[in-house]
């Protein structure tokens, strides 16, 4: 309130105020003759009529202050202030509801500040070098301003009354204007498709020209089908191979106490750890029910050759010689005639399931007496002329052995057609089973030492032990390919 009455006190108007002869809309310039002053200003010569310290009269520096676009120049009298006389003390002015009746002051303001919104938007497009914007769009820029501080109700509605409607969408919009709508919250129910000729009429370009819609969907579905095929590859491929280990047996001794009084199969360590060193799950395989068992299985050995990938038959007790229509010459020496029939059916079933099978010294034995050949009961008996194939050092006793021209260890092992393996059998091939080749034969004497069966992917048997031949030396024949040979026949024949 203290700056109503500091200078320049205000008055109501009055018979004496002076006429504004400038055209409507346009105010004179500032302290000019004419010029329009402040609807609450008293004209000079009037009781109360003061001049500012400056010597302004209260006429100009209403039109100074109409001049700027702030709200507040636009009247700088309250309602607090009318009725208050220049010492603050009286009520020696004339009450402000005697002012309401004048209908120019609102639209005179609202000039004031359309002119004062022209200007800057003028200087600031001056400024930057940007095209002008239009005085209309300025003109409801100005006018869109809130109202004054301390106006009445009635001054806010004359100003809204002298405010032109918004322009309609498209009826004349001129460039550099805001667009119809623009600021409101969107519409998201609204439906906008795009504009005729948005969407080219033509096909991609990466469609051939000769493509149908049957065409392009055919192949969606030939692709779809490829990356099935491929994940069911990858899983194929990728599964660990399972490979099944015939078992030893070990039968009760009579009158045995304990374990010795029951049937145990077993199989051995280092064959075991020597098809795991590729990563490759063991299995070992037992026998299956027979008639009077204690526990009888509907579980067959065709079973096993189902759900595996490959077998190993490891070495073990001699062929019985009843396998393969002999007699024995001595009781020290009758086999083992309940193995010779459980892998025999177990060789079978995996070779009809067209699996590999890997023979390791018995295992070798067993593959040609099942295709009919026959053994050497005792080399040093039967073959005097053969080298020593057996001696009490066991796994250290070793001999050269030799590989075929064509065979196909030979290509397993290239550019080696001798090597040393270890020996530890008395008992050989003496008459090669049907569909047979011989593989390897012994340095000294000839003895067959591996054969192959022609009509399966892959059913080798070696006469030594692979299995030792890292523990024995360097100079042993490191038989990782083979092992390699028989796990990638497994891995390809495995459905």
């Amino acid at each position: 309130m203290s700056e109503n009455k500091s200078d320049h006190p205000e008055v109501p108007d009055g018979p004496g105020r002076p006429a504004n002869t400038n055209a409507p809309g346009a105010p004179a310039a500032p302290g000019a003759p004419g010029s329009p002053a402040s609807p609450h200003a008293k004209p000079a010569g009037t009781p109360g009529a003061a001049t500012g310290s400056s010597g302004t009269t209260p006429a100009g520096e209403a039109a100074q202050r109409a001049s700027t676009d702030a709200p507040a120049s636009a009247s700088a009298v309250t309602p607090e202030a009318a009725g208050a006389d220049s010492s603050g003390t009286g009520s020696d002015e004339e009450p402000v509801s005697a002012q309401a009746g004048v209908p120019s002051d609102a639209s005179q303001a609202a000039e004031a500040r359309e002119e004062a919104a022209r200007a800057v938007a003028r200087q600031q497009a001056e400024a930057a070098g940007a095209p002008r914007i239009p005085i209309e769009v300025v003109g409801e820029a100005g006018k869109a301003a809130p109202a004054p501080a301390g106006t009445g109700a009635k001054e806010a509605t004359e100003d809204a009354a002298a405010q032109p409607s918004p322009p309609q969408a498209g009826a004349g919009q001129r460039p550099g204007a805001a667009p119809a709508g623009f600021g409101q919250a969107p519409d998201f129910s609204a439906q906008n498709p795009p504009p005729p000729g948005a969407i080219p009429a033509e096909p991609p370009r990466y469609l051939r020209p000769s493509d149908s819609a049957w065409s392009v969907f055919g192949r969606i579905i030939a692709a779809r089908a490829r990356q099935l095929f491929d994940r069911a590859g990858q899983r194929i491929t990728q599964r660990t191979l399972r490979i099944g280990v015939s078992a030893r047996i070990f039968h009760p001794e009579p009158g045995a106490q304990g374990l010795r009084g029951k049937t145990l199969q077993y199989l051995e360590e280092s064959i075991a750890h020597w098809v795991m060193s590729r990563d490759v799950i063991v299995f070992m395989i037992p026998t299956v029910g027979h008639q009077g068992m204690l526990h009888p299985s509907n579980i067959r050995l065709r079973d096993y050759a189902k759900h595996l990938d490959g077998l190993l038959l490891q070495g073990g007790a001699d062929v019985s010689p009843q396998t393969y229509a002999e007699t024995t010459p001595r009781p020290e020496w009758p086999g083992d005639r309940v193995r010779d029939m459980y892998e025999l059916e177990l060789l079978h079933e995996f070779i009809e399931s067209g699996k590999p099978v890997l023979g390791v010294c018995r295992g070798c034995q067993l593959i040609n007496v099942a295709f009919g050949g026959s053994l050497y009961q005792d080399i040093a008996t039967d073959v005097p002329t053969a080298g020593v194939h057996v001696s009490e050092h066991y796994d250290q006793h070793r001999h050269a052995i030799t590989f075929p021209e064509g065979s196909s260890l030979a290509s397993m092992f290239p550019g080696r057609r001798e090597a040393i393996v270890n020996s530890i059998h008395h008992q050989a091939v003496k008459s090669l089973g049907r569909d047979l080749t011989v593989e390897a034969v012994s340095s000294g004497d000839g003895l067959i030492e591996a054969v192959r069966y022609r009509r399966s992917p892959f059913v080798v048997g070696v006469q030594w032990h692979p299995e030792f031949h890292r523990a024995g030396g360097p100079e042993l024949l490191d038989c990782t390919p083979l092992l390699d040979t028989f796990l990638r026949a497994a891995r390809e024949t495995r459905f």
